[in-house]
């Protein structure tokens, strides 16, 4: 106990700093999709813009650009996929050789030195967060498959679907897409936040100041970006 105790007190900034980055981490994830229901964003426009495609794929014979659209946007993810494990493989090497790396690091400016304890548990935050991407981009090419199929089992014109069915159906897949859509952003947001951790490894102050201005560039992208703007144009022409 007397150990843990001093663990802590020596440490004890590293430690802040940490829970300061799981709050920017969880709190913005948390945040925007708590926003996005009731101010216009990225991802709220975006499933407006999929129902209309869903609405017009319903009223087409022929669907093979819209299996094509989703096809593109399956390999997107997979190449996101893929990147991460070879980062994660990356990050097991970095591990191993834990003393070569500090000591190219601590000749940089402002590096505190740290203890190979203590960059291995920086890795370590590294390759969690590098896990959780992989589990969001492979659940999100997973759902992409599912919109591949809805789409294929959706009415065709000619059976005279009600209207009603129509919405139903479009909305249904639109939300799938919208489902798998958020969980690329997830990782998406991952990636950059893990920019956010490569400042640990100068000094926890750079950590949690990168953490921060993560947060903001997520935000200003998100919900005040000009491809938000263009997005929430009403006519077709710029003003």
């Amino acid at each position: 106990m007397d150990d843990l105790v001093l663990l802590i007190q020596s440490n004890w900034l590293n430690a802040v700093a940490l829970v300061w980055f799981m709050l920017c981490f969880r709190g913005y994830m948390y945040y925007a999709a708590y926003k996005s229901h009731s101010t216009p964003c990225l991802s709220s426009m975006l499933h407006l813009y999929r129902r209309e495609w869903m609405l017009r794929m319903l009223a087409r014979d022929v669907r093979i650009a819209d299996t094509t659209a989703i096809a593109n946007l399956e390999r997107s993810v997979a190449f996101f996929a893929s990147t991460t494990i070879l980062v994660l493989a990356g990050l097991v090497t970095v591990m191993s050789s834990a003393e070569k790396a500090i000591n190219l690091v601590e000749d940089l400016p402002f590096v505190v030195v740290a203890t190979r304890q203590e960059w291995e548990l920086k890795l370590l935050v590294l390759v969690v967060l590098f896990i959780y991407a992989f589990f969001k981009f492979t659940w999100s090419l997973r759902q992409y498959g599912f919109v591949s199929v809805m789409i294929g089992g959706a009415p065709l014109p000619g059976e005279e679907p009600s209207d009603n069915q129509v919405k139903a159906h479009a909305e249904r897949i639109a939300t799938m897409a919208s489902i798998a859509a958020n969980n690329f952003n997830y990782g998406l947001r991952t990636y950059y936040f893990s920019i956010a951790v490569l400042g640990w490894f100068i000094n926890p102050w750079c950590f949690m100041a990168l953490s921060l201005v993560i947060v903001v560039v997520l935000y200003r992208r998100e919900f005040t970006s000009p491809t938000l703007q263009t997005l929430t144009m009403s006519s077709g022409e710029p003003k």
